[in-house]
């Protein structure tokens, strides 16, 4: 079976003004990336919308609606001084939360083995009842929860290796013993939160924060000796994945140094575990990364992993 990619040209009509570092640009690289010869394998599919009842899955039917209203006509309006939607935000945002959730389909029906969602605006930032941090919906949240709903999986896992932490994901994981959440990021850093004492309801948030100007071996360390054997003791039935690649050591919004290897070892570690629990079923989406050629090749390094797996 094949890896999939899912996108939609409408995730490059989410326009955030200009000099944001969250841009179309971002994906334009990504793809062009992955338009290369050695990609040439990939399953490619349009991201369809997500149904307002999806999104309600974490953030409320009275959430949703409320921010696709908020969307303006023209111009441009701030949800706060980092987020900023503008007239293609609404479906560039549904289209990216549709992403996820059809690629959750595809690996449970097992047309695709894996898949990746170059889409924006990224989500792990979102919580329940606030956009924030250049992101509008969870999409992997929205994702592990149509898992369950749809497919009636219990044991979901979201590995986030942005080097942001995802108080999004966490804020709606937080509670449910049966949803896992683990992140490695940059602290201190925005948005301030993930502090390694955070463990959730039950032992299923796993926080691993690491210094400014940390690189390959205290990564690899960290994930090696306590992400991966709290994934593997959780026993996942599905893996998602919040693909940030700002942890690049090129990245211009924070200070850790990982590069392109580090970024397939990661991947390729996970995928050994979902091959044990989960069938090896994987859904990956696109977070940060705002060095456009560090992100076209981190991208690319994460693909080229998921294709191997």
């Amino acid at each position: 079976m094949a890896t999939a990619l899912f996108s939609h040209s409408a995730c490059l009509h989410h326009d955030t003004g200009p000099g944001h570092p969250e841009c179309a640009d971002r994906l334009r690289a990504i793809l062009a990336r992955l338009e290369t010869e050695e990609f040439a394998w990939l399953d490619r599919r349009e991201a369809p919308l997500a149904d307002v009842a999806q999104i309600a899955l974490v953030h409320g039917e009275g959430f949703a609606e409320a921010l696709l209203d908020a969307v303006p006509a023209e111009g441009y309006a701030a949800i706060d001084g980092d987020t900023v939607i503008s007239p293609g935000s609404g479906e560039a945002a549904l289209r990216a939360a549709g992403a996820v959730c059809a690629a959750v389909d595809a690996v449970m029906q097992g047309e695709i083995r894996n898949a990746f969602c170059a889409v924006r605006p990224p989500g792990h930032h979102a919580e329940p009842d606030q956009a924030m941090g250049f992101c509008l919906f969870n999409n992997v949240a929205i994702g592990a929860l149509h898992a369950r709903a749809r497919w009636g999986l219990r044991r979901v896992a979201v590995i986030d290796f942005d080097v942001h932490h995802g108080n999004g994901t966490q804020a709606a994981f937080n509670n449910d013993p049966e949803l896992f959440y683990a992140s490695t990021h940059q602290s201190p850093l925005y948005p301030g939160t993930g502090q390694a004492h955070e463990h959730g309801v039950a032992g299923n948030v796993l926080n691993l924060p690491l210094r400014p100007f940390a690189g390959s071996a205290e990564f690899r360390a960290r994930v090696a000796e306590q992400l991966l054997p709290e994934l593997r003791r959780f026993k996942p039935e599905l893996l998602l994945i919040s693909a940030g690649f700002d942890a690049h050591a090129r990245d211009p919004l924070a200070q850790l140094n990982l590069t392109d290897d580090d970024f397939y070892w990661v991947t390729e570690q996970l995928l050994k575990i979902a091959a044990d629990t989960a069938e090896g079923r994987v859904v990956s989406a696109l977070e940060g990364g705002y060095d456009l050629r560090a992100l076209a090749s981190a991208s690319a390094a994460h693909v080229r992993a998921l294709m191997a797996g």
